[in-house]
Parts: C-alpha cells; structure tokens; sequence
C-alpha cells in the first residue's frame, strides 16, 4: 500500500480539524436561526399583545359611547316631555293679571240693575277663564287659615297670633297665588300670624 491509500494520522486530524469548524458553524447558524425566530415571535407576542390592548381600549371607547348615546336620548325624551307637560305655562301666567281684575271688578258695589247686569256678566267671564284654567291644569292655592308654607305662599306681613293654634298659618290673602301642574306660577300673598 502507498502512503496515499491509508491516511495519515496528521490526515485524520486535519479532516477532524476542517469538519469540526463546519458543524460549529452549523450549530452557530441554527442557535442565529433559533434567536432570530425567538426574537420574531417575541415581537409577534407583543405586537399581539398591544392590538389585544388597543381592541380592549376600542371597545371600552365603544362602549362608553353607547352608553353616553342611551343618557342622552334618555335626557331629550324626559326633557321633550317636560315641555309639552309645560308648555301652557307662560299663557297661563300672562292669564293672571286678567283673571286679578275680573276679580277686582266683582268686588265693586253694585247699585242699579245696568251695574248689577255687568257685574254678573263679569262673574260669567270670570266662571268661564278660572274652569279653563282648571281643565288646563291651574288652580288656585288654598292660603287662607292654611299652615304657611314658602313654597305656595309669599309673607308680605306678619301679626301676632291670638292664640298659639293659630300661629304660623295664614290669617290673610291678600292676592291669590296659582300653581300649573306640580309648579308654582304665583305664590300667594299672605298675612301670616307669628
């Protein structure tokens, strides 16, 4: 055999030498692979993770204006209704200051019959506007002998109670108050005995 045929030793280690740098190099470029597949998917976990948290976010938002929405269309409809509820009011206190002279004009003394006929034609007038006012929901406020209360009634004078029943109720009208529905137009003028 020649030397050619069988491999030397120092042939060997020269082969073992040059194969070894090629696996190394292969473990290299596959852990690099591994690293950068590694790296991919952490960016991809976390790309995911922020699109989870802008959907959340979005959807919150969503939400939220849903529900702003419902509170809004909820405030106009109870808005709309108070003011058809209301909606006679201020005709029904421009009605007042008639409704006063009417009275005004009952209270003057009637002698011959043309007075006594205009009154009571001025007492029809006024029949006819305070039972409008009441199917339109004005009444008047009971203020006479009541207890005082500022809501319904305006103290514009106060004298001493004569006895303590009688203290801190209305002893005296002085003008008429009126309230539309649940509201006051007018409160009442009173006397009140303290």
């Amino acid at each position: 055999m020649s030397k050619e045929e069988f491999p030397s030793e120092k042939n060997l280690d020269k082969e073992e030498n040059t194969s070894k740098p090629k696996k190394a190099v292969k473990k290299e470029a596959a852990k690099g692979e591994e690293t950068k597949k590694n790296n991919e998917n952490q960016k991809l976990a976390k790309e995911i993770a922020d699109l989870k948290e802008k959907n959340k976010d979005l959807e919150d938002k969503y939400l939220r204006s849903e529900a702003e929405i419902q509170n809004m269309q909820n405030r106009y409809t109870k808005e709309r209704a108070q003011l058809i509820k209301y909606e006679s009011q201020s005709l029904a206190k421009d009605v007042l200051p008639a409704m006063d002279n009417l009275e005004r004009a009952l209270s003057v003394e009637a002698d011959d019959d043309v007075s006594k006929q205009l009154k009571k034609g001025v007492q029809m007038t006024l029949d006819a506007l305070v039972k409008a006012m009441k199917d339109h929901g004005v009444v008047e406020i009971e203020a006479d002998g009541v207890k005082f209360d500022p809501t319904l009634h305006q103290a514009v004078q106060t004298v001493a109670a004569e006895n303590d029943d009688q203290k801190d109720h209305v002893v005296q009208v002085l003008q008429k108050g009126y309230q539309y529905k649940d509201r006051t137009l007018r409160p009442a003028m009173v006397v009140v005995a303290q």
